[in-house]
């Protein structure tokens, strides 16, 4: 399925996708080698997906009623790779999706070109659908009512490399939670960045929610910790912590970080992550997770809870960021960033997601 940065349809909208389902062309009595041995037509005569279709244009060679061999799918699966990479998929899941789609089907008896196809299909799709399927089982708003009940506030750290749109996030969860019934506060502990605070305080105007801030050049660790108690003592629901943007490789930032984490044991830890990244997003996740486990001086060991993804409506169809950092870091994507207004978050839809990779 082709996606488009402003003018389609909502990709996790169930009703606009429905109606933008897009066809291939009809396939009408197609001749399979009419010999003295086989003299049968085979007609698929059914309106198809574009997956289907896919798989259906490099299986041709496959002989009815054999057992299926590594070699016969060779280039079916390289063709999948290549589509994957395309799809801005990083290359070592890509390998990995199509060796589980090897260890799976060999050996496995195939009667017809349908019956192989439907069967790579499966698999490849079950594959793809075992990383991106934790979103499914996290409830933020479930969590965030039991923190409520015991009159405690919900602590949310945001954290990532510069320029991926932290604060624009966090802003736009302000606005998802706000909408959900809850009240907010927010901590401006990136105390590194010129102008920070007041991107801040111009969104918390904007939302109509408290800013918790002491400027720059303070310790952010201590900051969150202030915060925290204040909305404890207000009644405050969530805390929605913002840092500062850092460079997976910037050891004395990556400390502070550390630091933070380990000192407020913030409830969920959300990495935000551009839809752009591509390979990028495994090393980044990688060596946040490393960071905050191996600088940690407490012994808290606390790694990546979540995921947003940023800046998605500028990608068209190259979804496979999300595949990657899902699969770099085992935490499931929560929000997906789609436009530039508070309202512009989404929750992710994954058989969505999958035909799009496999479109």
């Amino acid at each position: 399925m082709a996606m488009s940065t402003m003018t389609t349809p909502n990709l996790y909208d169930r009703n606009e996708r429905a109606k933008t389902k897009v066809t291939a062309p009809h396939l009408s009595s197609v001749t399979l080698n009419q010999t003295n041995t086989q003299q049968d037509l085979l007609k698929v005569t059914s309106t198809v997906v574009k997956t289907y279709v896919f798989f259906e244009k490099y299986t041709k060679n496959i002989i009815r009623n054999k057992s299926i061999r590594k070699e016969d799918l060779t280039p079916v699966l390289e063709r999948v790779r290549e589509s994957l990479l395309r799809k801005n998929v990083a290359a070592s899941i890509a390998e990995q999706v199509c060796a589980d789609t090897c260890a799976s089907l060999i050996g496995k008896q195939v009667d017809m070109l349908e019956s192989l196809n439907k069967k790579i299909n499966a698999v490849i799709r079950n594959s793809l659908a075992r990383i991106l399927s934790h979103a499914e089982s996290f409830d933020l708003l479930m969590q965030i009512r039991a923190a409520k009940a015991k009159k405690i506030p919900y602590t949310i750290t945001f954290v990532g490399v510069n320029g991926v749109g932290k604060s624009t996030s966090l802003s736009k969860v302000a606005s998802w939670l706000l909408s959900n019934g809850f009240t907010v506060l927010i901590a401006a502990c990136d105390t590194f960045r010129a102008g920070a605070v007041e991107q801040l305080r111009t969104h918390c105007q904007r939302l109509d929610v408290p800013l918790y801030e002491r400027g720059y050049e303070k310790d952010p660790a201590k900051i969150a910790q202030e915060a925290i108690l204040q909305a404890r003592h207000q009644g405050i629901d969530v805390v929605l912590i913002d840092t500062a943007g850092r460079m997976q490789d910037n050891e004395p930032l990556m400390r502070a970080l550390s630091n933070l984490v380990s000192l407020n044991s913030p409830d969920l830890v959300l990495f935000v992550g551009e839809a752009l990244v591509g390979n990028d997003a495994v090393d980044q996740l990688q060596k946040f997770d490393s960071s905050l486990v191996n600088l940690d001086r407490r012994g808290k060991k606390r790694i990546i809870d979540g995921i947003v993804v940023s800046k998605f409506d500028t990608i068209d169809d190259k979804v496979g960021a999300i595949l990657s950092m899902v699969f770099a870091s085992g935490a499931p994507v929560l929000f997906i960033g789609c436009g530039q207004s508070y309202q512009d978050l989404q929750t992710p839809n994954i058989e969505n997601l999958i035909d799009t990779l496999l479109s």
